[in-house]
C-alpha cells in the first residue's frame, strides 16, 4: 500500500487523528479510503461511535484497513512524500455510513457541547465501575436537534465522549487544520447532519458518526 499526502499539514492532521485513535485503543485499526484527491480515515472508538477525518492526498489501493499503531509510526518516521503504513490490518468490521444523502439539521455552539461533555465526564468518574461508565449514562440523550419537518436528532452522551476523547472540539485538546470555516470562526459551531439511519457531528478537527436508534414499525395482520 502507498499513501501520498499533499503536504506537511495533511500529514500532521492524519497523524494527530491516528494518535488519538491509538490513545483510546492501542489495538485499534484505521480504515483508509482514497477518492477525489482526498484520503478519509475511519476508526472505531470504545464508545461504540465511529470517528473520521479527511485530508488531501491519494492512496493505492483505494481502500485498506491498517493497524492504527503502524500508521502512526509510519507517519512519524517516514518523512518522504510516499508513506507505507505496513501490511493490511485485516477486514474492517462493521458498516460505514453513506457518502451522500446527508441533511444539515442545525449548528450547535462548541461551547455548549464542551460544557455537556465536561459534565458527562464528571458523572462518569463518579459512577464508573470496573467496566467503565455505565451504559445508561453513555446512552443518555444529552442534546436534541431539530429543524423544519425533519425528525428530531437525538445525540447520546457517548457521542460527546468520543468527540472529547478525539480532541475534536477545539484548541484545548485538538490539533490540525479546521475542517471548515464555521468550525474555526470566532464563535465555532458543530454541524449536526443526519440521514434516515445515521447522525453525524462535524467539529473543528474531525467528525463523529453513529447509527440513529429507530423504532421498528408495528406489524398488522
Amino acid at each position: 500500500m502507498t499513501l501520498r499526502l499533499a503536504d506537511t499539514a495533511a500529514r500532521d492532521d492524519l497523524g494527530a487523528f491516528t494518535a488519538r485513535v491509538v490513545r483510546l485503543d492501542q489495538a485499534g485499526a484505521v480504515r483508509l479510503r482514497g477518492a477525489g484527491g482526498r484520503v478519509t480515515a475511519w476508526a472505531h472508538t470504545p464508545f461504540d461511535v465511529l470517528v473520521t477525518r479527511s485530508v488531501a492526498g491519494s492512496m493505492e489501493p483505494a481502500q485498506q484497513t491498517v493497524p492504527a499503531s503502524a500508521l502512526l509510526t509510519a507517519l512519524a518516521v517516514e518523512r518522504a512524500e510516499a508513506v507505507d503504513p505496513g501490511p493490511s490490518g485485516g477486514i474492517w468490521s462493521g458498516e460505514l455510513p453513506p457518502d451522500d444523502g446527508w441533511e444539515r439539521i442545525d449548528d450547535v455552539p462548541v461551547a455548549e457541547l464542551d460544557g455537556l461533555a465536561d459534565r458527562g465526564i464528571a458523572l462518569a468518574r463518579e459512577h464508573a465501575g470496573p467496566m467503565g461508565p455505565p451504559a445508561s449514562l453513555l446512552d443518555q440523550t444529552v442534546l436534541t436537534v431539530s429543524a423544519g419537518a425533519a425528525r428530531p436528532v437525538k445525540v447520546p452522551m457517548r457521542v460527546l465522549f468520543a468527540m472529547s476523547g478525539m480532541g475534536f472540539l477545539g484548541e484545548r485538546s485538538g490539533r490540525g487544520t479546521a475542517v471548515d470555516a464555521d468550525a474555526a470562526g470566532p464563535d465555532p459551531v458543530v454541524r449536526v447532519s443526519a440521514t434516515g439511519s445515521w447522525v453525524r457531528l462535524d467539529a473543528r478537527y474531525g467528525a463523529v458518526v453513529r447509527r440513529r436508534l429507530t423504532s421498528l414499525p408495528l406489524l398488522t395482520v
